[in-house]
């Protein structure tokens, strides 16, 4: 067997690459995903925190 008989899997190349694609797609998205959407808690919260500090410095 040589390479290109490998890369070609005996002519279902496309589906299984594609599937192998996808699946590297939604492995990364699982990652990526909850990093990103944890950078965007931490910013929010961080902006209510600084928001009751002048709330409460404006009361006080």
């Amino acid at each position: 067997m040589n390479w290109s008989e490998f890369f070609n899997m005996g002519g279902y190349a496309f589906f299984v690459w594609t599937s192998y694609a996808l699946t590297l797609v939604v492995i990364v998205l699982n990652i990526v995903s909850p990093m990103l959407q944890r950078k965007k808690t931490i910013a929010r919260i961080k902006r209510a925190i600084k928001r009751e500090a002048v709330i409460n410095k404006s009361s006080s």
